[in-house]
């Protein structure tokens, strides 16, 4: 079994892999392909930063993972790599989070919105590239264990956790520990229809699994702005919109406004299923102050109940919950 403090996290999520060194557990290494960049922190104790750095690998590092499979895994081998040159002369194990999950029946990558994932066993490519185990592990789950440990839900029972960024992930977390589900799909709410659509809203966009209308399509980051252009005209990125409406634009407003209703009719679905103790948002949606002030009253008109008082909380470690997540993925005395 390897041995010594640090360990390299990666998840693998978009246009490139992402990674931290955490003291948390012996040599874990866990990783994040995604964010236009590199993210290696170090970790002591139970996880909490002792230090932070980045490295690009988007076009600012002329270097392109996005919709390349084999740079992917290069990129992640890469990272892991100077990771444990940091660390020193040690091998560490390898945990990582990525957009989709490897199908409990083939083997092999599914349901990845970083589609160039899908149909490679990327967990054994990563094996025979760094010369150990890994273990894989769908990045909002990741994230979900995370904030249910030490972040915005700790302490809870159940936990209900959702990354709305450039897709919209979910994870379930119970006792502490994730629910998977016999198919790898528990938590996926994205892939879902939207609840209790309008006349305008059905039947909804296509979305990359092949069917439309899915939640996705509505509540994640690009939707945001997909919707607010078809309905004004205007090609604005999400901060943008935000921010115009947090100034008082009408349109903007309108579409922040139609975009909490949407967010609040699916999380209603997944309370009247799941009835978790807390709901943590995670992503860069998140970071839009509205959702906090009027989530909570939207979703109790849909939920199935006399009244719902589920907080809603912002992620305790941001766009690197996941990231830490992937760490735990090895428990002290896994070889």
């Amino acid at each position: 079994m390897p041995e010594g403090p640090l360990a390299p996290q990666v998840r693998a999520d978009g246009p490139g892999p992402r990674a931290v060194l955490s003291r948390r557990f012996p040599h874990r290494s866990t990783g994040n392909n995604g964010a236009n960049r590199h993210r290696p922190r170090r970790h002591q104790d139970r996880g909490y930063p002792a230090g932070r750095g980045r490295r690009r690998t988007g076009a600012a590092a002329g270097a392109h993972p996005r919709g390349d499979y084999a740079g992917t895994v290069a990129a992640i081998n890469g990272l892991v790599r100077a990771l444990e040159a940091e660390a020193g002369p040690r091998t560490c194990t390898v945990g990582v989070g990525i957009p989709g999950v490897v199908s409990p029946r083939t083997g092999l990558v599914k349901n990845a919105n970083s589609t160039w994932l899908i149909g490679h066993p990327l967990d054994k490519d990563l094996e025979r590239a760094l010369g150990r185990p890994v273990r894989l592990e769908n990045d909002a789950n990741c994230f979900a264990v995370s904030e249910a440990t030490d972040g915005a839900a700790a302490g809870a029972h159940t936990v209900f956790g959702i990354i709305i960024g450039t897709g919209c992930g979910g994870g379930i977390v119970v006792g502490g520990r994730a629910l998977v589900g016999r198919h790898a799909i528990s938590g996926e709410w994205g892939h879902n229809p939207l609840p209790w659509p309008t006349r305008d809203e059905w039947p909804g966009p296509d979305c990359f699994c092949g069917r439309r209308g899915c939640l996705e399509r509505w509540v994640s980051g690009p939707a945001f702005a997909e919707d607010h252009r078809r309905t004004t005209g205007e090609d604005l990125a999400t901060a943008e919109i935000v921010a115009r409406a947090e100034a008082g634009d009408p349109a903007a407003s309108a579409s922040l406004d139609r975009y909490v209703d949407r967010l609040a009719r699916g999380l209603a679905g997944v309370v009247n299923l799941l009835d978790p103790d807390v709901v943590v948002l995670g992503g860069g949606m998140s970071n839009v102050a509205r959702l906090y002030r009027d989530l909570p009253a939207r979703l109790s008109a849909w939920c199935f109940s006399d009244g719902v008082d589920t907080p809603i909380l912002q992620a305790r470690h941001g766009d690197s919950s996941g990231v830490r997540g992937a760490a735990w993925l090895w428990q002290p005395g896994d070889s």
